[in-house]
């Protein structure tokens, strides 16, 4: 498993691009100015900061927008095996929002909460860029 990313999540997404781009000088992934996603780093191949459209996320759930505007962040790890940590994990006490389920053609994310509520994303690569 690896720390992927932090991943902030965003009402005014095009203001935020700009200061995490022209005011931190972060380098944007893909330049996706207006959103609804992009990844932010301070070199090539570091974990970075991402932002996502909060909407987006809410969709992504299935929770009402309302219910996902309290959300600012979610930490995303990577894995191997989505479906196999998923298991491991739930063994364990876990209790998963969403997933495992294909987020775009090149990953497949499963979500839950910590005990405080903090959104976590597990992620499983399934094409490399």
């Amino acid at each position: 498993m690896e720390i992927a990313q932090v991943r902030l999540l965003v009402t005014d997404f095009a203001a935020c691009y700009r200061f995490y781009a022209d005011v931190l000088g972060l380098k944007p992934q893909s330049g996706a100015t207006e959103g609804p996603y992009e990844k932010f780093s301070a070199h090539t191949g570091s974990a970075g900061i991402a932002l996502q459209d909060r909407a987006m996320m809410a969709q992504i759930l299935r929770e009402l927008e309302d219910a996902a505007a309290g959300h600012r962040s979610l930490v995303v790890l990577r894995v191997d095996d989505l479906d196999a940590y998923c298991a491991e994990i739930t063994a364990r006490g876990a209790t998963l929002l969403h997933g495992p389920a294909p987020m775009t053609d090149r990953m497949r994310v499963a979500h839950l909460r910590d005990p405080e509520g903090n959104l976590v994303e597990l992620q499983q690569w399934l094409l490399l860029r």
